[in-house]
């Protein structure tokens, strides 16, 4: 799984995709790491470093009750992901109007 950073970017930890099925899994609301272990099918210990992964990154919370730790997401990390993605969905958008046009023009 490599190094992880104090300092962990957003974008690196949404980039592997066991990750991106914890974060699915934490819209509906909190998870532990028995659950989110249960629905990944795969080791605690890879589940547990995933969620480090996310909590340095700021885009999961952890609240202890008792023996069980409860992960949630935290939207606003991950707000600014969306934020940035807006620019590329905006210039897309933009040249497939051009395009509709384009091909408007040639019918």
């Amino acid at each position: 799984m490599g190094y992880v950073a104090a300092d962990q970017d957003p974008f690196r930890a949404i980039a592997e995709p066991r990750r991106r099925l914890i974060l699915d899994a934490t819209m509906s609301g909190e998870r532990t790491v028995r659950e989110l272990t249960a629905l990944l099918q795969v080791r605690q210990p890879t589940v547990s470093q995933h969620l480090q992964v996310f909590r340095l990154a700021g885009l999961v919370g952890a609240r202890r009750v008792g023996r069980n730790t409860f992960y949630s997401l935290k939207p606003t990390e991950l707000a600014k992901v969306a934020d940035w993605l807006d620019k590329y969905r905006d210039f897309w958008s933009d040249r497939l109007d051009v395009l509709e046009t384009h091909l408007k023009k040639r019918q």
